[in-house]
């Protein structure tokens, strides 16, 4: 069985960890270590302030539907009532970080709310908000949310109150799954190919939306079902949110491709009787992003470029690292465009800011947020120190700190200075002894035999638990289950360390990778069902180079390192024309060109290649069905094809 959650976004979602922690229940409670750590944040923050949840309940319509939204199968894809055990004004349990108890009481309100005149958002459906906004012949959905059922259920909920307006454009605010993925939930294809809907998007939002989830979609797929913590049971010793939402819900990712694009900064659209004057933001929380102005509304739409968190400018499943100087910039011309005269700004996660002088702060200090990550990253390398060095040294001011905003619900401080002093120096620290490290295992089995044994580490890392020292427990018993991976002793003491550090995370994707390592060193892997980075609509949205890439990505270079053929592809149906020429390991793909001197042409349309690709049917079907004429050496098309590899998903993460 196969799902349709992309890379970008979780795996299997919700319902997966009843399957994980079905029988016994191997968790442990907070150490007295862990509890003062948590208190010693508790008194450092400003927990008297309550505006934020006075602002998250301002212009509640209607509460969100209490029922479990399900696929065609019965498969389950939303729960609404998942965190219900996270109530508003509950003191944090001793395994959870009391900051991001905070914040998960702030993301579980959900519901329809008004943001301001024509302006609603859908909040707590998804991992993300939809937000709907009334024009004049109708409404324009931004960010259709991850998932097609949990889309319709949204548009529902703004339909039953607010009656059957039909849509007229949609909005992606950026290249990522949770701000595309429902789009089939709101719009009809047929609606949009005819020109009755118009879809707008930034310059490369669909090289950014199919490239990022496809080209490493595997290994951050399962990457991100640590980030997400979806293998993790929903309670107090689990996932108690992501920081950024609650969780991804599971169902049908979908993609129609834009109609409209927005090219330059400060272009203005009129969609539905309303002035947008659009800002550019390529780089800061995705490759393809947008912020814009809407005039009449004196509304500012930040995206995902300002929130209620420090952003990631690294994501922990895997990405390209994000410019937090640019991201910074952006934030600086929105404030000095609009700031003076927005009265409301609403994003694409969390709760709105309101009233101009509220907006211009959160502005202000967000941007100096992410310009001081930039600026003291630079100012301590250039001082000589070294990636880890800086991480574990840069701090926030405190009028920057403690500004609930800017705390690291999803991003942090450690993470995101790290990927900073890669974005501008790479990997390589300047130390040679780091230059040509040994692999992981071999590594840990000479660690651990220099330092008298799998028994003598342990012996001396039990000690350094009960000292509450978690960080050096995980560094050196990481070693030992690299060098004997069957010493269950010590995957449990490395699980004990993690946890420890998870009950202590302010970021919520933290939390979920140090919960997730603990479980899966207890249990082991469980194969579950897998997410499908390529799926159809993906497929489909792929130009031909980008799947010509994506499908030289998978060939394997040592097995074919001796193999040369030449190909000459001929698509009837949209006249394009390829010709693929393997050699040397590689599979190299020029447009426009057929070649004299090729081994086989093969005739068909795209669409067949797409269902080949797919899975949905094989190439001896349809060559055997005459869907493709190939004149020439058909064998050495089925050379090609045996060189390919297929990505396991389940691979290892905390043992090799």
């Amino acid at each position: 069985m196969r799902l349709t959650t992309l890379a970008i976004l979780g795996v299997c979602g919700v319902g997966c960890s009843s399957a994980v922690l079905a029988q016994d229940d191997p968790r442990n409670d907070a150490t007295e270590a862990t509890k003062s750590a948590n208190e010693l944040l508790l008194n450092r923050l400003p927990f008297d302030d309550t505006t934020d949840f006075e602002t998250a309940k301002k212009g509640l319509v209607a509460p969100l539907p209490t029922d479990e939204i399900k696929g065609s199968s019965g498969n389950p894809i939303w729960n609404p009532g998942q965190y219900s055990f996270i109530t508003e004004g509950s003191d944090a349990p001793d395994t959870v970080n009391p900051s991001l108890w905070r914040q998960s009481q702030l993301i579980n309100i959900g519901g329809l709310f008004e943001v301001t005149d024509g302006i609603y958002q859908v909040r707590n459906q998804d991992l993300s908000n939809m937000t709907i906004i009334e024009g004049e012949g109708g409404i324009t959905v931004i960010d259709p949310l991850i998932s097609a059922e949990t889309a319709k259920v949204a548009l529902d909920l703004y339909r039953a109150n607010r009656g059957d307006k039909p849509v007229k454009a949609v909005i992606y605010t950026h290249s990522h799954t949770d701000h595309y993925g429902g789009v089939r939930g709101v719009v009809d294809e047929a609606d949009v190919t005819s020109g009755k809907v118009k879809i707008y998007a930034p310059v490369g939002f669909m090289n950014a939306a199919v490239s990022e989830n496809v080209m490493a979609g595997t290994a951050m797929s399962r990457r991100a079902s640590y980030m997400y913590g979806n293998l993790l049971p929903a309670d107090e010793k689990g996932q108690v949110g992501a920081g950024l939402g609650t969780t991804t819900s599971n169902g049908t990712i979908t993609l129609i491709p834009p109609t409209d694009i927005i090219t330059t900064d400060f272009q203005t659209e009129t969609i539905d009787g309303l002035t947008y004057e659009f800002l550019l933001a390529p780089d800061s929380e995705a490759p393809s992003e947008m912020l814009w102005y809407i005039h009449e509304k004196k509304a500012i739409e930040a995206a995902e470029d300002s929130t209620h968190t420090l952003h990631n400018t690294y994501s922990l499943r895997g990405a390209k690292i994000r410019d937090p100087l640019k991201w910074s910039k952006y934030l600086n011309t929105a404030l000095k465009r609009w700031g003076d005269e927005a009265e409301v700004m609403f994003m694409q996660h969390h709760w709105p800011v309101f009233g101009t002088a509220e907006i211009k702060d959160h502005l202000a200090k967000q941007r100096d947020l992410y310009r001081y990550i930039n600026d003291e990253t630079l100012r301590l390398a250039n001082q000589g120190y070294t990636m880890r060095e800086i991480a574990d040294q840069v701090e926030l001011p405190e009028s920057l700190a403690t500004y609930w905003s800017n705390r690291g619900y999803y991003g942090s401080m450690y993470h995101d200075v790290a990927a900073t002093y890669v974005l501008y120096l790479g990997w390589f620290d300047g130390n040679p002894a780091t230059l040509h490290e040994l692999p992981p295992v071999e590594a840990a089995q000479k660690y651990v035999d220099f330092m008298g044994g799998p028994e003598a580490v342990l012996e001396k890392a039990k000690q350094s638990y009960d000292r509450g020292e978690y960080r050096w427990v995980a560094e050196v018993v990481k070693q030992v289950v690299f060098a004997d991976p069957d010493n269950q002793q010590a995957k449990d003491l490395e699980a004990d360390a993690l946890e420890q550090m998870g009950y202590q995370a302010e970021s919520g994707p933290w939390r979920n990778f140090y919960l997730t390592g603990a479980q899966e060193l207890r249990k082991g892997v469980a194969e579950l069902p897998a997410p499908n980075t390529a799926s159809p609509d993906t497929i489909r949205a792929m130009d031909l180079d980008l799947l010509f890439d994506y499908i030289a990505m998978r060939l394997n270079g040592p097995k074919a390192a001796s193999a040369a053929s030449v190909l000459n592809l001929d698509f009837s149906d949209t006249g394009d024309k390829y010709v693929l020429e393997l050699e040397n390991g590689v599979l190299n793909h020029t447009k426009d060109l057929q070649s004299d001197k090729a081994d086989a042409t093969l005739t068909m349309s795209r669409e067949t290649l797409n269902n080949v690709i797919l899975g949905q049917t094989t190439m001896a079907e349809v060559v055997k069905a005459g869907d493709v004429t190939i004149d020439g050496d058909q064998g050495r098309l089925e050379q090609l094809v045996s060189y390919l590899d297929t990505f396991p998903f389940w691979f290892n993460i905390v043992t090799p």
